[in-house]
């Protein structure tokens, strides 16, 4: 690259000695001082017009000089702005190599990594300005080699951003794939700790355990008294907490799946295994699988209406009828794959309960507690879930668990909506089934016991909970953007009898 002086003298003698231009000065000797600078002597002419361009000439030599020399430094010191940019890459990248997401940050967010890019956009207009305003063939190397080398700075800058990117998401993913591993790890450390330690069996009725922990292997104990074709229904013990109860009870549907028509009463295990020493009583007038026996008293579903029913036992006779306000019914919402159970009827340690859907709730999941003695709604809480999404649910010390099904042969317990707390979370608890379907789904606090009836066969499935001194924080559930957190328990008003 020319010096600049020397690069001046000849932008200001060019246009005098171009071919076509008349020859206004003439060659002359110089010669050079010690220090290798030329001098020589210019004759120009003495024609104030051809001075003045020269001075025009000059002047706009000099302001190019200027402008270059601006640009040259600019790009010294965008040059060392990519170099710290590029330690900090180094940085970065170590650590990710140590897996120390706190030292990371993204530096695309930097504010001064996009004032750089800013500037080197400005720096690429103001060259490509030069360029169209330029007339001086001498100075377009010095303008070529200006753009290219803001061009690689620009390329060098973006390809850092890209780099950078990429790893902080990587650093991301790595950081998921680390906490569900840390989960996994600490629930089979528990799982050991459990079967090294065991913990006393849980009394009847009890709840002082930290929530569903497992679900054994299904027993099955035979195919129901009307046979196979009988597919839908549900059977189960008296839930009421009570050691002095040991009713069992089991309730085919009719064999188009709807109609609860029949029911017969075991008063002990072994006459149910041995099918003896039963009463059988028709019923008449019941719509779905979702029954419950609660203290010697069956609570189902009204046929064709949203109406809950209360039936003795002791007498089959039909006690109390009673609307459930808002409750959808004619096979609205019910479970995935159990049609015509839009109300489900669950007792556990804490009382009686059902489980519904409403217009109001677009067909999520609605919990209710009801007075055993007059069914009437005396706390109500709305879950997160679709109930036709869910397989089947089931309450546990005031807990509700629901199910999804993963395939015909496994269902998860995959929720669970704490009703003493208004809160929600995720689980996943596997449990084997032996046919596709699970119509009715109870739930015994006396043996801790899920009593499930599966397309036709009496199954039953030992719960195991956790300890309180296992107990492990549960993250919140996650929602859909825009979905709100679950109200707290509302206090309804009394409905009328119709």
């Amino acid at each position: 690259m020319q010096p600049i002086p020397d690069l001046l003298t000849t932008l200001l003698l060019l246009p005098l000695v171009l071919p076509g231009q008349p020859q206004l000065i003439r060659g002359v000797s110089g010669s050079k001082d010690k220090d290798g600078t030329c001098h020589c002597v210019v004759h120009l002419p003495n024609n104030p017009i051809y001075l003045q361009q020269l001075e025009q000439l000059q002047r706009t030599t000099q302001e190019l000089m200027g402008k270059y020399e601006q640009e040259l430094s600019r790009v010294s010191e965008y040059a060392r702005a990519i170099e710290d940019q590029e330690n900090w890459v180094l940085e970065t990248n170590s650590a990710l190599k140590s897996r120390n997401p706190i030292a990371l940050t993204s530096s695309y967010q930097f504010p001064a990594f996009n004032q750089l890019r800013l500037e080197l956009e400005g720096a690429q207009e103001l060259v490509a300005q030069l360029k169209t305003k330029g007339r001086l063939s001498g100075s377009r190397d010095l303008l070529y080699q200006l753009q290219s080398q803001v061009a690689n700075a620009s390329l060098t800058l973006q390809l850092l951003a890209d780099s950078d990117q990429r790893s902080f998401h990587a650093l991301l993913q790595e950081v998921d794939v680390l906490e569900g591993q840390l989960h996994e790890c600490e629930r089979q450390k528990e799982e050991e700790e459990a079967s090294i330690h065991p913990d006393p069996p849980l009394s009847p009725g009890s709840c002082a355990h930290g929530g569903l922990q497992g679900v054994s292997s299904p027993l099955v104990v035979q195919l129901n008294w009307r046979g196979f074709s009988y597919k839908a229904g549900a059977w189960g013990r008296d839930s009421a907490p009570s050691p002095a109860s040991s009713l069992y009870w089991v309730a085919p549907l009719s064999a188009e799946g709807r109609y609860f028509d029949y029911y017969r009463l075991h008063k002990s295990y072994d006459d149910l295994v041995l099918m003896k020493n039963y009463e059988e009583w028709k019923m008449g007038y019941g719509d779905g699988s979702g029954n419950t026996v609660y203290k010697n008293f069956m609570y189902f579903n009204y046929y064709g209406t949203a109406e809950m029913a209360k039936v003795d036992l002791s007498s089959n006779s039909l006690v109390l009828q009673r609307p459930l306000p808002g409750a959808t019914y004619k096979n609205r919402f019910s479970y995935a794959g159990v049609p015509w159970k839009d109300l489900d009827f669950a007792g556990d340690e804490k009382g009686l309960w059902v489980l519904y859907a409403t217009e109001e709730s677009k067909g999520n999941l609605v919990v209710s507690l009801l007075n055993a003695s007059t069914l009437e709604v005396e706390n109500t809480w709305h879950t997160s879930q679709y109930k036709p999404a869910l397989s089947g649910a089931f309450m546990a010390c005031g807990v509700l668990y629901a199910l999804r099904s993963l395939s015909t042969r496994q269902e998860e317990i995959f929720y669970a909506f704490d009703t003493t707390t208004g809160q929600e979370h995720h689980l996943s608890i596997l449990l084997d089934k032996m046919l596709e379907t699970l119509h009715g789904i109870n739930y015994c606090p006396l043996d801790h016991k899920l009593y499930v009836y599966n397309d036709g066969y009496l199954v039953n499935y030992d719960l195991s909970f956790l300890t309180l001194k296992h107990r492990l924080p549960r993250p919140p559930a996650k929602r859909p953007s825009g979905a709100q957190a679950p109200p707290k328990a509302v206090k309804p008003k009394k409905a009328s009898r119709s």
